[in-house]
């Protein structure tokens, strides 16, 4: 009959084992996140994806203050939401008071 090593021998051989192999020892199995930490990085493939930001006319602006740059996205974008609250669908107006928020409440 064969006897099964103790607790303690099963520990130094994986402690053994662990070194060998350069992993981390861990006999309570607690969750350390080493799991992630082995993993290679995400960042760098990630800013590669997205292009890169192209100068747009807040920059051209920053860059020469004293030139006329006119953001036509903008400007459609001004013109909707005046449209929008000409027809009543814009932004509420902001509460100045506790007492104006109740009352809208009722």
């Amino acid at each position: 009959m064969s006897v099964l090593p103790s607790r303690a021998r099963l520990l130094e051989l994986a402690k053994t084992s662990c070194r060998i192999f350069s992993t981390t020892f861990n006999p309570t199995g607690a969750r350390t996140g080493n799991k992630i930490l082995r993993q290679r990085l995400r960042g760098p493939s990630i800013v590669d994806y997205y292009p890169k930001r192209m100068v747009g006319i807040a920059d051209l602006r920053r860059i020469w203050p004293d030139r006329v740059f006119i953001d036509e996205a903008e400007v459609m974008r001004l013109e909707d939401v005046q449209v929008a609250k000409i027809r009543g669908k814009g932004a509420p107006k902001k509460q100045r008071t506790k007492k104006e928020n109740t009352r809208k409440r009722k």
